[in-house]
């Protein structure tokens, strides 16, 4: 499946801003599961300076700084990214859970898309025994670790609300588990948790995740938004294999990888510092369409 990606991102100030300096991470990566062919990233005013790099867990980022005093910051991001879908009889060599456990505490490899970075807590995935014991339930001795990641996803779906208002970026994964609300970066977050509790290797993933409007509507422009879910590395032979808590799904070829870190704090789309006094207004407008649907509409 190949998509066309819109990411337009709007900050309005109440006064003018005479310097910015922000952090993107907004182009896709070309990993085994999708490749990108074409992306681009403009801003409005247009930078004094930019510098583009990888991050520490493959993503990458474009640091802009802007001087020209400016009431409105415009960010867009636009990407082509064919999406490919998991090989048939993914599932035929399912190991144990804790034979991945081992496994992942074993392997010598610091590279990004090894199990050794995602092992340990974060500030935001911290280890705690609540979290722990709600993943346990779902993880019997000899388990297959697909079958039991399968079963807590689908767990955490259905014992949580989806509610915007209940959180924000800067929530814990152990506040969202009290309360039993939020959002996708939430429910990541506390899944990420309950498997790093059990010694299990899981990432959070930044991303977009297709939508289909209902039957005769057609799609809306910037109805789309962002979206998290979790990666979990499941032994050598099957390697990474994605979760979606908030829509109880394994992923597929719906989902489009953004970036991927520890937690929200190593992927946030947009990050940075400015000067100036007063408040601002934040619009994000995100579309994710297959090409197929573009090329019908011409």
């Amino acid at each position: 499946m190949i998509y066309s990606i819109r990411h337009r991102t709007v900050y309005s100030y109440e006064a003018q801003v005479k310097f910015a300096r922000c952090v993107l991470r907004l182009t896709p990566p070309t990993i085994a599961s999708q490749r990108v062919i074409s992306s681009s990233v403009t801003v409005t005013p247009k930078p004094l300076e930019t510098q583009d790099r990888i991050g520490p867990f493959g993503a990458r980022t474009l640091t802009v700084v802007v001087d020209t005093p400016h009431r409105a910051l415009v960010i867009e991001a636009r990407a082509v990214v064919e999406v490919r879908p998991p090989q048939p009889g993914l599932l035929s060599t399912d190991p144990a859970w804790e034979t991945v456990r081992t496994l992942a505490f074993g392997s010598a490899s610091l590279a990004a898309d090894g199990p050794a970075s995602y092992l340990y807590p974060t500030a935001r995935t911290p280890l705690r025994t609540e979290l722990t014991e709600y993943a346990r339930t779902c993880f019997s001795p000899g388990r297959p670790i697909v079958e039991a990641a399968t079963a807590f996803m689908v767990r955490i779906h259905n014992d949580f609300t989806y509610d915007s208002k209940a959180t924000n970026v800067r929530t814990q994964a152990i506040d969202a588990f009290k309360s039993r609300r939020g959002v996708c970066q939430d429910f990541a977050h506390v899944m990420i948790s309950g498997l790093k509790g059990l010694g299990l290797p899981a990432a959070y993933v930044s991303g977009y995740l297709r939508t289909t409007p209902p039957p005769g509507r057609p799609r809306l422009e910037g109805a789309d938004a962002t979206h998290a879910w979790v990666s979990l590395w499941c032994g050598p032979e099957l390697g990474w294999i994605g979760f979606d808590p908030t829509n109880a799904i394994r992923v597929e070829d719906d989902h489009i990888v953004l970036a991927v870190g520890r937690d929200y704090s190593d992927v946030a789309p947009i990050e940075g510092i400015l000067l100036a006094p007063g408040d601002q207004t934040l619009k994000v407008e995100v579309d994710v369409v297959p090409q197929d649907e573009l090329t019908a509409q011409r």
